[in-house]
């Protein structure tokens, strides 16, 4: 295993990670600081622990609309030439947070919901 020190929201972290990895985990620290530091400009949301769950969120439901349009795909026939609207603007060649301000504040307020009056995001 080899050790490597990365910043994530300029904080430092010290990750471990198989040997041969490396690169592998540098493209998900970069992409977790994207996403953090994006929410962060927002401006809406400072607290650290606060802005890494939204980022988390934000990144887990780009991973579940890529998951259902492969899921899609692989259940179209392949001779089907009816184009779907995942091909011809896949989730994942769509830039992180199309739309920040409004999925932001959606998932700000529907977390807000959720935790009632004491779990105020903001």
């Amino acid at each position: 295993m080899k050790q490597i020190e990365v910043q994530i929201l300029q904080q430092s972290y010290l990750l471990t990670c198989p040997e041969g990895h490396e690169s592998r985990l540098l493209d998900a620290v970069e992409r977790v600081d994207t996403a953090m530091t994006r929410i962060r400009d927002a401006g809406k949301v400072r607290a650290r622990e606060r802005i890494a769950v939204l980022a988390a969120l934000n990144l887990a439901f780009e991973i579940a609309d890529r998951e259902a349009a492969d899921l899609a795909a692989a259940a179209r026939p392949a001779a089907d030439p009816t184009p779907s609207s995942s091909s011809a603007a896949p989730a994942s060649s769509a830039p992180l947070f199309e739309d920040d301000n409004q999925r932001l504040q959606g998932l700000v307020q529907r977390l807000d919901h959720v935790l009632g009056e004491d779990g105020r995001l903001l």
